[in-house]
């Protein structure tokens, strides 16, 4: 019979309106020593959640790497903050130490403080273009400005109601060559600045609950238009989830709260 390995893993939702079942669900899976990339793409399938996170560790921390149902990602927000919580929660890093992962968009931090996730992230600006064929339509959206950086499309529309509203026809979206797409706009609530949804039909996701990776992008843009340097974003999904955000040297500090939902092991 083949050698059966276990694998600590759990399920959390990142970031909450502080209770469970909000947020976005990842899964993160405790490895000690590397895996074949087709292992954690079979792991993420059966998962079957936005991303699963896969952490070890390394000399100067720890490796992560993010995978959705279909592929591997650069860049990860709620499954990084889910994976910070589970290192903390499980004592494999001390209360109050700074966690460095080594991931494919380099090293990124996380910190904890009075029960908020902090993330060190890259800002991932984002530049005026002309709408590529198919995607305001794809979104059923008539008026809109339209900007891009490596990752995704940005679209910014006039009112939160729009970007609520929002019914996309997810088999043409895929077709947009991008990981995904944002759209977004002022908030109404008080206390929010702005509001956004994300959807990622090629990366195997319809949308996604709260993206971490996206208000990378989001929180330059919306610096700029409102003068703001602290910002608290709301993803409007389904699930929904908040984002407080900040700049410091140049990059950006996304902070969240988690919520462990499920713990077990991976029987393979």
């Amino acid at each position: 019979m083949p050698q059966q390995n276990n694998f600590p893993l759990f399920q959390v939702d990142a970031f909450t309106t502080e209770k469970a079942f909000s947020g976005n669900p990842a899964a993160v899976c405790l490895v000690e020593t590397p895996q074949d990339a087709h292992w954690m793409q079979a792991v993420a399938a059966e998962m079957n959640v936005s991303e699963t996170a896969f952490v070890r560790p390394v000399e100067d921390g720890f490796e992560l790497r993010w995978f959705t149902p279909t592929v591997e990602v650069d860049l990860c927000g709620h499954a990084t903050l889910a994976t910070a919580h589970v290192l903390w929660a499980q004592g494999k890093v001390e209360a109050g130490a700074t966690i460095a992962f080594q991931t494919l968009s380099g090293c990124l931090q996380a910190n904890h403080t009075a029960g908020w996730i902090t993330l060190d992230f890259p800002a991932e600006p984002v530049t005026r273009v002309e709408a590529p064929e198919g995607l305001l339509s794809a979104l059923s959206i008539g008026q809109a400005t339209v900007y891009r950086n490596r990752l995704d499309y940005l679209v910014a529309v006039a009112t939160a109601a729009e970007v609520q509203d929002l019914a996309p026809d997810f088999s043409r979206l895929k077709m947009i060559d991008m990981r995904g797409v944002i759209v977004t706009a002022p908030a109404e609530d008080v206390g929010v600045d702005f509001v956004s949804r994300f959807f990622a039909p090629s990366a195997g996701i319809d949308e996604d609950p709260v993206t971490g990776s996206a208000h990378c992008a989001l929180y330059p843009f919306w610096r700029d238009r409102l003068n703001k340097v602290e910002m608290m974003a709301r993803q409007v999904s389904k699930r929904g989830g908040l984002i407080t955000l900040r700049e410091q040297n140049g990059r950006v500090r996304l902070s969240g709260q988690a919520v462990t939902v499920l713990s077990g092991v991976l029987h393979v």
